[in-house]
């Protein structure tokens, strides 16, 4: 990839280090929920992929859809909810057949309803195509952060799997990631979050600010970034049964 991609947050690079990793080779055509800044995104278009991001919040939106342009990248942002894009155009009974991926990063410990969010994407793939998601992991973790930015929830591996299986998916699977850089730096956002956000606010608002939170913007500190965390990415490759999140997955059935 010879594009500079946006920088990633200390925890964004720890999960694209494993997310990365479960994409099919390019092309493919791959929508994003909860696209955020675009971060993945670009990486995503520059990788060769034909790219739909989807994104409630304008702010960012605004933001992923500048940085696709800023690279000369094709793709596109939409700002909206999965519900607002073409199904017709989309959908496994379309002519060019639905996505080949539907990803989602951090995105359903926010919904409510997270087993009919995944379901309606599903119904988006084509027969063979793949779900990629990322969810913060035990419940038991759950602390004043989670709260802060609008989580629901947080997720056993046992019960995503379930989740995944329940929405009609096969060859489910999943791995925890960010062991042990994880957990520092989920207890450095708890402080944050008791010291400074303030709980006065819709789940919607905190679910909006979640994808502006620690977003850094120069190149310099993505360079710092990727030199800061590589070494627990490859301590976190050799873990993949330790760690604060949860990469998992399931592909459409043929049949």
């Amino acid at each position: 990839m010879t594009t500079t991609a946006p920088p990633l947050t200390l925890f964004g690079s720890l999960r694209w280090d494993v997310v990365r990793r479960k994409f099919p080779p390019a092309p493919r055509r791959v929508l994003e929920v909860g696209c955020g800044q675009g971060a993945v995104g670009v990486r995503l278009a520059a990788a060769g992929h034909d790219y739909t991001g989807v994104e409630l919040d304008g702010a960012s939106a605004d933001v992923a859809a500048a940085r696709l342009t800023a690279a000369g990248l094709p793709g596109r942002v939409v700002h909206g909810s999965v519900d607002e894009l073409d199904r017709s155009a989309a959908g496994p009974g379309s002519s060019d057949g639905g996505y080949d991926v539907v990803c989602a990063f951090e995105v359903l410990e926010h919904l409510e309803d997270d087993a009919g969010a995944l379901a309606s994407w599903v119904e988006l793939l084509r027969p063979g195509g793949l779900v990629l998601v990322s969810t913060p992991a035990w419940q038991a973790r759950y602390g004043p952060m989670d709260a802060a930015v609008g989580h629901h929830r947080r997720y056993e591996p046992a019960q995503m799997r379930a989740l995944l299986a329940g929405a009609g998916l096969a060859d489910v699977g999943g791995r925890l990631y960010g062991a042990p850089l994880g957990y520092a730096l989920e207890a450095v956002r708890n402080q944050v979050a008791r010291r400074r956000l303030d709980d006065r606010t819709t789940t919607a608002e905190r679910t909006a600010r979640s994808g502006r939170l620690f977003q850094p913007s120069s190149a310099l500190q993505g360079v710092a970034t990727v030199a800061a965390t590589w070494p627990f990415r490859v301590v976190q490759r050799a873990l993949p049964q330790r760690g604060p999140a949860l990469v998992a997955w399931g592909t459409r059935p043929a049949a």
